[in-house]
């Protein structure tokens, strides 16, 4: 059996075998676990079995798994936190526990714990398929807590299709995207933000931080309970009542997901659920992460890809999530979790680092996914390159819909913080912009919340750093603020225009919102400022962050305009490191980029297909904070050369300011003469 992606790429031929040898594991698994006679979808419903449920006479039933436990309690309020025996499960093998209660034995939005017992111990634990979980105000203790609405929420759209063309992802985290010094809510979102994003054309959220973690300052990275919707922003029903609002918007609701690590923390979290070290954990060294001071998965379980797998088909029924994007995958794909690793050539993917059973694991989450929705979509965010990593499974592939093209911010940084303006590489860009594997989508970006972290800086700060306090009035003429908003529209332009079959940007950064992000902790005295959106900025008239904010909207509209946008070849046109000007064509569209900071070009001859062009939008316009340089109520002709007629191509001649876009549409073809 000779795989497509071993068909189309030669330089993988000598890893054949290796490559064989994981689509059959997979096979194998699958077959394992379903027995070959149910699906997948089948065997990731343990969020219906495990955890607290009502049962159909109006009672309870709760049930974990915690095979080292010797007894197990529910304890709270309603028992005064003690052990009695009404409250006692009962062990039914396999390592499952279960207790059935009378109906007034539990009630909606009791708090309530376990009180596990193991050889040599006990202590108190949270469900580790608690659906809902929260922290005393008081004494910031966590515990679990009965959701159980008399009337349950009902959503109103029923049927929503995600994109599948031109998907343009804006990232955001609930409790930052409000302007006070404080934690934002599901509801403020979804009556404030969503409209915006909504206003600048995006069609996909992606929300950080949903499940729930017990150090904010985490940035949601470190979960402890992930059946469970973080209370700090709100209730389960509002967190639906977002989600239902989005797609009424025809906005698709991406998940964030950790699957990658674990929280240490043992009250809150797994760490030592049952009072084992490895329940759902590796063993040995490689339980802990060695950097992220987390716990690694055991992925060679069955137990512990049913809870994963189940927790990915809960999020998508429960919540109606239109899919994931999956942190820290190249965490999981290697032993050594990818540290100090150059991935300079193809064997360090197939030189037995690699753990087969997070590769098998995510092949599983992916056919998974797209069985329970064959729209969702999977994002890997993955640095390493592996091959196969964004290909269906059927190709050889592991099956993410896209890869995160991780390259291109740190390009941007590096650029930014390297070259001085008049050694920018029209050629170097569009090569770091559109070097991917052909038959894999990306998720292209300029800047994502990472670039925005305390200690790293934003595209714009890096721009314009201090003098943003001071000369961001419109009227105030400033040669450094100036040349920031440029290249920061410039930017982004191209990273949108080369999107490798989709683009994202972190909420504020369309408007180039200024400093960083940094969430309370001990080193900022616990301080909100930095925790937040300045939404104020953008909304006021007299501020040049609106020029950013339409260009952005502009820039999107652009695009959606033309369908199928992301997905169609790239054409370069002319790239000129000496002029520093760069074109290339898109479908209809023709993108053309003057990066030289002091020279302009009058009547500048590109070698395009003939017919007639007409300008859509500018990065000079003046509704953009531009100079209105380019006249675009002029149609350009092309221009015929004998040289080209054969390929049906002309010379369009175009003004290039400096440091200028413009994107072009062809609007009609000329016979051949």
């Amino acid at each position: 059996m000779e795989l497509d992606i071993v068909k189309k790429d030669a330089w993988l031929e000598p890893f054949a075998q290796i490559i064989e040898g994981r689509h059959n594991r997979v096979l194998n698994k699958i077959k394992e676990l379903t027995g070959g006679k149910s699906t997948l979808s089948d065997f990731a419903s343990g969020y219906l079995y495990f955890g607290l449920h009502r049962t159909k006479n109006g009672g309870w039933v709760l049930r974990e798994w915690a095979p080292n436990a010797k007894d197990i309690y529910i304890i709270g309020d309603f028992s005064e936190w003690k052990e009695l025996e009404k409250y006692r499960l009962k062990n039914i093998g396999n390592g499952v526990w279960e207790v059935k209660l009378k109906k007034d034995d539990l009630h909606h939005m009791d708090i309530y714990k376990l009180s596990v017992h193991w050889n040599g111990g006990k202590g108190e634990r949270i469900p580790a398929w608690a659906t809902r979980v929260v922290q005393d105000e008081e004494t910031y203790i966590f515990s679990a807590q009965v959701w159980s609405p008399e009337v349950p929420y009902t959503f109103s759209k029923k049927k929503f299709t995600p994109k599948s063309d031109n998907l343009l992802i804006y990232e955001c985290h609930i409790g930052m995207a409000q302007d006070q010094e404080r934690v934002g809510t599901y509801n403020e979102f979804r009556e404030k933000v969503l409209p915006r994003v909504a206003a600048l054309g995006y069609n996909a959220i992606q929300i950080m931080a949903i499940q729930e973690h017990p150090y904010y300052g985490s940035f949601g990275y470190h979960v402890s309970s992930f059946f469970a919707a973080s209370s700090r922003f709100g209730t389960p029903d509002e967190l639906k009542a977002l989600i239902d609002e989005a797609h009424k918007l025809g906005i698709a609701v991406i998940m964030d997901i950790v699957h990658s690590h674990a929280v240490k923390n043992e009250l809150e979290g797994l760490g030592r659920y049952d009072g084992s070290y490895n329940q759902f954990f590796y063993e040995g060294d490689r339980r802990e992460h060695p950097a992220w001071d987390s716990l690694c998965f055991d992925y060679g379980k069955n137990e512990v890809i049913h809870f994963l797998l189940s927790n990915c088909k809960y999020w998508m029924e429960e919540y109606k999530f239109d899919g994931f994007r999956f942190d820290g995958v190249t965490s999981m794909l290697y032993y050594d979790h990818g540290l100090g690793k150059a991935f300079g050539s193809y064997n360090d993917y197939y030189d037995g680092g690699q753990d087969d059973n997070a590769l098998t694991y995510l092949t599983l989450a992916n056919l998974l996914i797209h069985e329970v929705n064959p729209k969702a979509i999977t994002i890997a965010e993955e640095m390493s390159g592996m091959p196969g990593l964004a290909l269906s499974f059927e190709k050889g592939g592991m099956g993410f819909d896209y890869r995160m093209a991780m390259g291109i911010p740190d390009y941007w940084i590096k650029m930014i913080k390297e070259k001085r303006d008049e050694d920018w590489s029209p050629s170097g860009i569009y090569w770091e912009l559109t070097n991917r594997r052909a038959d894999e989508k990306t998720v292209s970006y300029a800047e994502s919340h990472d670039q925005a972290l305390v200690g790293d800086k934003t595209i714009i700060f890096r721009l314009i750093d201090d003098q943003m306090y001071w000369h961001m009035s419109k009227g105030d003429d400033n040669m450094v603020v100036e040349r920031g908003v440029a290249l920061h529209k410039m930017i982004r332009l191209v990273t949108l225009a080369t999107n490798g079959g989709a683009y994202l940007n972190f909420m504020g950064n369309e408007f180039g919102h200024p400093e960083w992000i940094d969430f309370p902790r001990q080193g900022n005295n616990w301080s909100y400022k930095y925790a937040r959106r300045q939404w104020d900025l953008v909304d006021r008239e007299d501020l040049k962050y609106c020029y950013l904010n339409e260009f952005d909207k502009q820039m999107i509209e652009t695009i959606k305009s033309v369908t199928k946008f992301s997905t169609a070849p790239i054409v370069k046109i002319w790239d000129n490191n000496d002029d520093q000007v760069l074109a290339f064509m898109r479908k209809d569209l023709l993108f053309v980029f003057n990066f030289s900071p002091v020279n302009s070009y009058s009547g500048y001859g590109l070698i395009v297909p003939r017919g007639s062009y007409v300008t859509e939008i500018t990065t000079d316009d003046a509704e953009f904070g531009g100079f209105n340089r380019i006249d675009k109520s002029i149609e350009h002709f092309t221009l015929p050369d004998p040289l080209y007629k054969k390929y049906r191509k002309e010379w369009l001649k175009l003004y290039l300011p400096a440091r200028t876009a413009q994107v072009l549409r062809i609007v009609k073809n000329k016979k051949t003469k």
